[in-house]
């Protein structure tokens, strides 16, 4: 059985991400804030470490589509390619 870890710290790498992604885009937080019909100083405040405000996943799906990127990648999560096993079928093949 695997060992599945956790970002035990989700909302601040999802703050790092955002903010990385829209300063790529070359968007300010006001833009950004406009694309998807929430306040400049709510977007500031999810960007911000310093304040524990959070947001819900509609806001996070708004805010993905808005900067191109999945939601994923704004979480931080790498996804491996699934081990290629072989079926049973492949197993029992005669020799």
């Amino acid at each position: 059985m695997n060992i599945i870890e956790f970002d035990h710290d989700i909302y601040n790498t999802i703050r790092k991400n955002i903010k990385q992604h829209r300063k790529q885009r070359k968007m300010t937080a006001e833009q950004l804030a406009e694309l998807v019909d929430l306040s400049y100083d709510f977007i500031r405040q999810i960007e911000s470490e310093k304040v524990a405000n959070t947001f819900s996943v509609d806001t996070l799906y708004r805010i993905a589509i808005a900067l191109n990127v999945s939601v994923d990648v704004l979480m931080g999560i790498q996804i491996d390619p699934p081990d290629e096993q072989q079926t049973d079928d492949e197993n029992n093949e005669p020799q």
